[in-house]
């Protein structure tokens, strides 16, 4: 293995770590914030099922690793251009506490760092004509379905005691939120498989395309730490800030979300889980009465899945010149 070869390695497992920090958050913060659970248990519980998510398929990991860009026009640099991209930009959101989307990280410095070395034909349809669909999915499927489910638990808890209520939506909310974090690993965690992946074909380590179990353990344990790490900051905004939710708007939240990205992962789209929790969370507020939303929290964290896309691949794009130019 070249040093090469190890560094590019080592920048992806940074950027999964970072998956893991800055977007797993996301698929506890509802339940968080309806203090079902503490903070700790549930960094806990969804840094373990994160880990199972990511060694429960492969369709995911595929079409990152072979079609987003055309592998046989990039090198290792392009690859390492995109991780550089990613930490910079994720890290950066981070700090602010702005949940990002690592998936648009992701494509967007892919093809980016692919652009700057082979030029525009390093794009491959089949890949990006998924991504289109799990940005639609994402946005409106998760927020509608959310609505709906929202809308037919008020309906089915017209005639309830609260207390009653309140007690069964706990117990539910914690297996929602377990299922949130099963996807969220099955779908964001594939993802930076398929590049390490994509990585072992480059150097000529694997004659072909294909991802053995001992990736999936080491890129899976690597999001899995950076789970552990937090991101209570995300966790705050998405779950508080944004709207003030009772344990069955974050049971309904959860399990649109999931079905949202439960269904994509089987088709190998990869989408962001980032878009679907937020939106999903937005549709539960909106079923309560519009103004429950903060729409200029929301706002806020539109704009930052907005400028994912040109800013990851702008980064991603001088980076992978300079290399060029250095190598």
């Amino acid at each position: 293995m070249s040093i090469m070869l190890i560094i590019v390695l080592l920048l992806v497992l940074a950027a999964e770590f970072v998956n893991g920090w800055t977007d797993a958050p996301n698929a506890i913060a509802t339940v968080v914030s309806t203090r079902v659970l503490s903070p700790r248990n549930a960094i806990l519980m969804a840094t373990l099922l994160n880990i199972v998510g990511a060694l429960a398929g492969t369709a995911v990991a595929e079409t990152i690793g072979t079609g987003i860009v055309e592998a046989s026009v990039i090198n290792l640099q392009t690859v390492a251009a995109a991780m550089f991209a990613i930490v910079i930009w994720s890290s950066l959101a981070a700090h602010y506490g702005i949940p990002t989307s690592e998936s648009h990280a992701l494509v967007a410095g892919l093809a980016g760092a692919g652009l700057a070395t082979a030029g525009p034909h390093v794009l491959l349809w089949s890949g990006w004509q998924k991504v289109l669909i799990g940005l639609v999915l994402s946005s409106f499927l998760g927020f509608g379905s959310a609505l709906i489910i929202a809308k037919a638990v008020q309906i089915f808890l017209a005639n309830s005691s609260p207390i009653k209520s309140r007690r069964l939506f706990a117990r539910l909310q914690i297996l929602s939120a377990a299922f949130m974090a099963f996807n969220h690993g099955l779908n964001d965690g594939q993802k930076f498989i398929g590049v390490f992946a994509l990585a072992l074909t480059l150097a000529g380590i694997f004659p072909g395309f294909h991802i053995p179990v001992w990736v999936i353990l080491i890129c899976a344990l690597t999001m899995g730490i950076g789970t552990s790490f937090g991101g209570r900051k995300i966790i705050h905004k998405m779950g508080i800030k944004m709207v003030h939710l009772e344990s069955w708007q974050g049971f309904s939240a959860e399990t649109a979300a999931s079905l949202t990205i439960l269904g994509a992962s089987h088709f190998g789209i990869p989408l962001s889980t980032t878009h679907s929790i937020g939106t999903a969370i937005m549709g539960v507020g909106a079923a309560r009465r519009f103004s429950a939303v903060r729409w200029n929290v929301s706002q806020e964290i539109v704009m930052a899945w907005v400028l994912t896309f040109p800013i990851c691949g702008t980064i991603a794009f001088l980076i992978a010149l300079l290399l060029k130019l250095m190598f």
